[in-house]
């Protein structure tokens, strides 16, 4: 098992390290309902289908960690608010010893 360290900016502006692990086959949006660092029913909608864009992030830090954004995502952006050149779903992002160091920022809420 090991564990990952990645930085997440939630809607207020406060930056929190987190600690995620590798082994539970979770994604970067599941990591931040677990820390609650979203108010309930504002992040995961869709419950990580890739169909609501509740778990946009911005990427600050560590774009090259990440792979490429598949269609779905893609398709699901381009259709969602708050949208910015660095926008990534966070149901998208697998939690993997690559990401780690990963720094996010929370999307405003529609």
């Amino acid at each position: 098992m090991q564990d990952i360290t990645l930085k997440i900016t939630d809607r207020n502006g406060d930056l929190h390290e987190v600690v995620a692990p590798t082994d539970m086959s979770m994604n970067l949006m599941e990591v931040i309902r677990s820390y609650e660092l979203a108010e309930e029913g504002t992040i995961g909608v869709c419950g990580g289908m890739a169909m609501c864009a509740s778990c946009q992030v911005y990427i600050v830090d560590g774009s090259d960690k990440l792979t490429e954004m598949g269609a779905e995502e893609d398709a699901m952006l381009s259709e969602a608010f708050h949208v910015q050149d660095n926008s990534r779903l966070g149901c998208q992002i697998h939690i993997t010893a690559d990401v780690d160091g990963l720094e996010v920022a929370i999307a405003p809420y529609p």
